[in-house]
């Protein structure tokens, strides 16, 4: 998945930007509440992670005109402000999680799991289709019960396939999900992917809606 950091520590920043990565998910991340409000303003972004004490424009403000713009992007808090009143404060914005420094990397890639997972309405840790099983937190997948090995960017289109069953999503909304800013896009690489799960899962799975994108229909739901 994408995420933003939004984090003015560079130490701190660039080792939350590494874990992340190493976890799979595809990572930009800005220093500023400016670069970060345009940042939101213009890319499709799985959930952010957004300190509050940030130059040019508060963490506070990049989370109220987030939500003054009717964006549901799941946002996790990220602070060294501790106090009732500040986790107040930031919920009351439109925060959905908070995280005061310092703090375990295993735990903020947890929570930015089930934040992404309740977003897309799942509640169920593992997401199950047509006898697939995925699981977000191990990385891994199984398929009527045997482990199936995928690479990094295979996980990331099948699980964005399967947390929007019964709706398509174009090659370009797949590949946002795959690159961060400076990352080259390869033109054929979604159809790659797509091609490598039908043949290790299997061919019905993932449907083609021509001119369209990609889905996996509603009735091969768990």
């Amino acid at each position: 998945m994408r995420i933003l950091v939004v984090e003015d520590d560079a130490l701190l920043g660039d080792a939350i930007q590494a874990g992340l990565t190493q976890a799979g998910d595809a990572v930009d991340w800005v220093r500023d509440g400016v670069q970060a409000d345009h940042a939101l303003a213009s890319e499709p972004y799985a959930a952010v992670v957004l300190d509050l004490g940030l130059p040019r424009l508060s963490g506070l403000d990049v989370l109220q005109r987030l939500r003054q713009r009717k964006s549901t992007i799941p946002v996790l808090i990220l602070t060294a402000r501790d106090t009732v009143e500040d986790r107040i404060g930031g919920l009351d914005q439109g925060a959905d999680d908070y995280l005061v420094k310092p703090f375990d990397m295993g735990e903020l890639a947890a929570r930015l799991r089930a934040l992404i997972r309740r977003a897309n309405g799942h509640v169920n840790p593992l997401l199950q289709v047509g006898g697939v099983e995925l699981d977000p937190a191990g990385h891994c997948v199984r398929y009527q019960g045997e482990t199936v090995e995928l690479a990094s960017r295979e996980f990331t289109v099948l699980q964005a396939l399967m947390l929007n069953v019964g709706r398509v999503l174009s090659r370009a909304q797949l590949e946002d999900k795959l690159y961060a800013w400076g990352q080259e896009v390869e033109s054929n690489t979604v159809e790659v992917h797509v091609h490598h799960l039908r043949r290790k899962l299997y061919p019905g799975l993932i449907e083609t809606i021509r001119g369209v994108g990609y889905l996996i229909p509603r009735d091969k739901a768990a």
